[in-house]
């Protein structure tokens, strides 16, 4: 049995126990309990209670393929514009060239993000996925943010229902969950305030379960926002995901300070860390799986975070240029070997996953 240092926990516990869903004030109540035990325990019994001691990684591929964006979001280190000396972008035989330092490995994803580049036309990305397909034709392709998404429909006149079924059928599998960041308005306006809003961004994700493509979901923590930010946050995803049904993971990304407009911010602590991966479980009880990202809390942090509720490690990323451009101290990839060692020191058992979590080799 629990024995909660914060007595206010008793009563959110008994409603975890009875599987009853959590509210906002518990939410509040949750942000504010110092007793990271209790939450800990509370997050736990909800893990195993979805995915028992299975803990998921991911053999997975990155390919970043432009640091030039039209938006100059406050919080990002990684975007440039065309002149600056170090923006980039892959024409798409660099892509794929990009995509062949893989050939000969087994592994069964390929994760595409970028900036939102001012001339690269739509047909640029729709044959960015077809000709990977071509190529690899057994290889997932989770590919573009909603907010890139929503950039291809502006671009090319289209409405994002029909630019998320063009790109489907050229081979896009599913959709990652970045530029979430936080959806408070007063937020938003700050750190990223020509960022498409929460409402929209939302409808994206809604608009991609329709189309049947599955998606995740994330959330920017450790900036400028609120304990009551960051539970409308939870509440509203997990309201969309009611609706909609497509969401997989959620995946708490803690904010790096280093070259970005936030530098004296200081990073965001274990404790807080752990907190997030906590309260995510507990709130976001129609989410299957919760990620604790590696990369961005590092492998100790994440080992912990299975015990605090996550279920989830990512995977061999190889290799991820984005939280590295602010600072991350992590490694840009990790040997599967080691992501099992990892699992099994924390008292979990290793499964290795696709991006819809069909179990590979199964």
């Amino acid at each position: 049995m629990t024995i909660f240092k914060d007595k206010q926990l008793r009563s959110i516990a008994e409603k975890v126990e009875a599987g009853e869903r959590l509210g906002y004030e518990d939410g509040l109540a949750l942000e504010a309990s110092a007793d990271l035990l209790g939450l800990g325990a509370m997050a736990n019994t909800v893990r195993e209670r979805i995915n028992g001691d299975n803990a998921y990684y991911i053999v997975n591929r990155h390919i970043n393929h432009t640091n030039v964006c039209v938006n100059t979001c406050r919080f990002c280190a990684f975007s440039r514009k065309e002149e600056d000396q170090d923006a980039y972008t892959m024409e798409l035989d660099n892509v794929m060239e990009q995509a062949a330092k893989s050939k000969g490995e087994r592994f069964s994803e390929f994760h595409i993000v970028g900036g939102l580049h001012p001339t690269m036309p739509y047909d640029y990305y729709v044959e960015m996925i077809g000709r990977l397909r071509l190529e690899y034709p057994h290889i997932h392709l989770q590919a573009f943010t909603a907010v890139e998404i929503a950039y291809f429909a502006q671009i090319s006149g289209k409405s994002v229902p029909q630019v998320l079924a063009e790109l489907k059928e050229a081979g896009l599998g599913s959709l990652p969950g970045g530029g979430a960041e936080i959806f408070a308005e007063r937020v938003r306006k700050k750190i990223c305030p020509e960022k498409i809003d929460a409402e929209e961004w939302l409808a994206v994700h809604g608009a991609a379960h329709e189309a049947g493509l599955n998606t995740n979901a994330t959330m920017l923590y450790g900036h400028i926002e609120t304990p009551e930010d960051r539970i409308d946050h939870l509440i509203r995803l997990r309201e969309q995901q009611d609706r909609t049904g497509g969401f997989l993971t959620f995946i708490p990304l803690a904010f790096h300070p280093q070259n970005t407009r936030y530098e004296k911010i200081a990073k965001a602590s274990g404790i807080m860390d752990l907190k997030m991966i906590a309260i995510a479980r507990l709130m976001l009880d129609n989410f299957p799986h919760i990620k604790a990202f590696w990369i961005m809390i590092g492998e100790k942090m994440a080992q912990l975070s299975l015990s605090f509720g996550a279920d989830d490690v990512d995977g061999t990323v190889v290799e991820e240029k984005i939280t590295h451009a602010a600072g991350a101290v992590t490694a840009q990839e990790i040997a599967q070997e080691r992501l099992v060692r990892l699992i099994e020191e924390a008292g979990r058992v290793p499964v290795e996953r696709d991006t819809v979590y069909n179990v590979v080799g199964a």
